[in-house]
């Protein structure tokens, strides 16, 4: 019993067609599939980058922002020091005003009495 190997036959039947397409459709999507994936990367890298502008720009302005809290903060307890100096300084002038008046009374009292002392 001698077994003979079969010969090879090029046949195009439904099967080999079948294979063949899927095979070129599926590396067709699949080509597809990274040209999408490149594109929305790029897309991607591009705003992400625009975001971290705006971020840099906003984080600046925040600091600027802070800053002139500061400085108002700075300026509004500067404007309560000069107010209660202020203050002070009038409760000191009125404190000399009343002086002022009791000495100027003193004087009119001597001034009354070494006039009335002389012939």
């Amino acid at each position: 019993m001698n077994v003979t190997t079969p010969s090879f036959e090029w046949k195009w039947n439904i099967n080999t067609v079948a294979v063949l397409v899927g095979f070129s459709a599926g590396f067709i999507a699949w080509g597809y599939t990274l040209a999408e994936l490149e594109t929305g990367r790029t897309t991607n890298a591009a705003n992400i980058e625009s975001l971290t502008r705006r971020i840099s720009i906003v984080e600046n302005e925040s600091r600027m922002l802070a800053n002139h809290e500061l400085r108002i903060t700075n300026v509004e307890r500067q404007a309560v020091d000069a107010a209660s100096a202020m203050r002070a300084v009038e409760a000191s002038l009125n404190s000399l005003a009343a002086d002022m008046k009791v000495t100027r009374e003193i004087l009119q009292r001597l001034e009354a009495a070494q006039s009335r002392g002389r012939p």
